[in-house]
């Protein structure tokens, strides 16, 4: 919306939050900012100094007395940090000249919006082009009973006030409350990390697991019950031995997929096309719909990447097309990303599973290396699970189709290869950059040992 503004287009955006099942609610500025990457990232970080702060006691720091976390503290801090964030894109909004409107929007027709207020009042608002961006909500798993009655969701677990407690929960939730001293379990149903590359994923599962965080691998939750001392009692199936399990927690957070919120905006009546088995939007490459001058992007985008930069940028070269600037799209085949656990995941390109499926298992050569980042020495941590992968096309110039990294700082390391990618990037190029020294991301330009030769791929020296 705003680059349209500045682009010289009318614009105004409608901004409504339906109370989550539990009635938590949050302001202007999306998932990312109010339950999603910026209350997240925060409280990895909250975990990450409590890990440094045991680290500290070896390189000489002296701390004395007892080190514990306080929920409320860190909740309140974040808390506020995201109600600044609301505020500054109102702001924003103002200085560029877009009209905001809290108000829930259905399409009438491919020109007209009806808005609805908290009051009950209709609006009515008409454009030359309508811009869906809805994005998602997390899903409650409804055949389960006591599930939405008793269940947090991450529209949740960023506003609570107390502490969650002894948590049954999803991934990255699971790290950083592991990481503030809390007592999780996460039930994983089949897999980790599903669509990601599954040796990594188990190199962070496995890492985890030494971190603290207990997991119940290939259980499927039966119900959930509340007991008269108020804790949560699971029940779960072992989907291996068929054997019937339960404990009791004082949260239950439910990771199980998300939901585009598509269902309330009147699509099916005006013909919009979407995937009946997702409900997302069938969009074309320019995120048209199949309604002229109705264009939708984001998570709500079937095919699109569920990541918050994606969509930025698919909104921005949007306002550009309709403007009639440019008729670039963005280009969804080489997003990087980075899952924030303990140890943190960081990938751009395909994964080794998908570039074989592709060019098969002897049209790939996998370049690797398990490393020893610098910290974790005196300190004396475990880097078993600190790791490079770096997958290429076995003939000609070795194009990069992949590139896998787990350890500290990942997204950093990510997001500078990232750029490599689009700019064709080849195993040649990699071996050509010179290092930062002493980095982990120094390790990558140096990766020269195949999976194909059986060679041990442990970094040695400095």
């Amino acid at each position: 919306s705003k680059e349209a503004a500045q682009l010289g287009q009318k614009v105004a955006v409608l901004d409504y939050v339906e109370p989550s099942v539990q009635g938590t609610r949050w302001g202007l500025g999306g998932t990312c900012v109010n339950v999603g990457c910026i209350p997240k990232k925060l409280m990895h970080q909250a975990a990450l100094l409590g890990t440094a702060v045991k680290d500290a006691t070896k390189y000489g720091w002296q701390i004395s007395g007892p080190v514990y976390h306080d929920w409320a503290t860190m909740a309140e801090a974040v808390q506020n940090h995201v109600k600044s964030l609301n505020w500054g894109h109102r702001v924003q909004l103002q200085d560029k000249n877009v009209k905001y409107l809290n108000i829930k929007g259905s399409l009438v027709d491919e020109h007209t919006v009806k808005g609805l207020t908290k009051a009950g009042k209709e609006m009515i608002l008409t454009a030359k082009n309508i811009v869906i961006a809805t994005g998602g909500r997390p899903k409650y798993p409804t055949n389960i009973p006591g599930a939405m009655e008793h269940g947090l969701t991450s529209d949740d677990i960023f506003w609570l006030k107390k502490s969650p407690g002894k948590t049954y929960v999803a991934l990255e939730c699971a790290g950083f409350l592991t990481g503030v001293g809390l007592d999780t379990t996460v039930m994983v149903r089949s897999i980790a990390l599903r669509g990601f590359d599954q040796q990594m994923a188990g190199l962070v599962t496995d890492y985890m697991e030494a971190y603290g965080t207990k997991f119940a691998w290939q259980c499927v939750p039966k119900r959930v019950d509340k007991l008269s001392s108020g804790a949560l009692q699971v029940t779960w199936t072992n989907t291996q031995t068929g054997s019937e399990h339960d404990d009791s927690y004082d949260s239950v957070l439910w990771a199980v997929g998300r939901a585009p919120e598509t269902k309330a905006l009147g699509l099916d009546k005006l013909g919009v096309q979407l995937n009946k088995e997702t409900g997302k939007i069938v969009v074309g490459a320019d995120e048209s719909t199949s309604v002229p001058n109705i264009y939708a992007f984001g998570d709500i985008g079937e095919g699109r990447p569920e990541l918050t930069p994606t969509a930025i940028k698919a909104g921005k070269l949007l306002a550009r097309r309709l403007a009639g600037l440019i008729i670039l799209c963005v280009c969804v085949c080489q997003v990087p990303t980075t899952v924030f656990t303990p140890l943190e995941y960081g990938c751009v390109g395909l994964s080794e599973e998908e570039a074989e499926r592709r060019h098969g298992e002897d049209g790939i050569e996998v370049y690797h290396a398990f490393y020893k980042p610098l910290e974790f020495t005196v300190a004396e941590c475990d880097a078993g699970q600190c790791y490079i992968k770096v997958v290429c096309e076995r003939g000609g110039n070795q194009k990069i189709l992949g590139l896998h990294f787990t350890g500290p700082n990942a997204g950093e390391v990510t997001q500078g290869f990232a750029m490599g990618f689009h700019c064709g990037a080849t195993y040649s190029h990699l071996l050509q950059t010179v290092g930062i020294h002493p980095t982990c991301a120094e390790e990558v330009v140096k990766v020269n040992i195949t999976k194909r030769s059986g060679l041990d791929a442990t970094v040695t020296g400095c």
